[in-house]
């Protein structure tokens, strides 16, 4: 086996690791981000993302997520530009 394949086959099996967790939370990257009411840019902006507000991912369609924002209740589209999924760290 390939120095290359062994290492994607250790990738793959690592992917698994946590299958009873729930997803990994996404969080705002800025200090707040526009939300509209559809996928483009050109959509009208229903309001603004902050960094504090939690939300939940419904969708990802073409770099950008459909959410639901915990703090507001509204439901809107926000650019994955303003948002990143958290990374749980293992120790070694």
């Amino acid at each position: 086996m390939s120095a290359a394949a062994s290492t994607n086959a250790a990738l793959a099996s690592t992917s698994w690791i946590f299958p009873n967790k729930p997803p990994l939370p996404y969080k705002v990257q800025t200090s707040a981000g526009t939300i509209r009411s559809k996928a483009p840019t050109k959509s009208m902006a229903v309001g603004i993302l902050c960094k504090s507000h939690k939300f939940t991912v419904h969708k990802k369609t073409k770099g950008w997520l459909y959410i639901t924002d915990r703090t507001t209740g509204e439901k809107c589209w926000v650019s994955g530009k303003y948002v990143y999924r958290d990374v749980r760290m293992c120790p070694s």
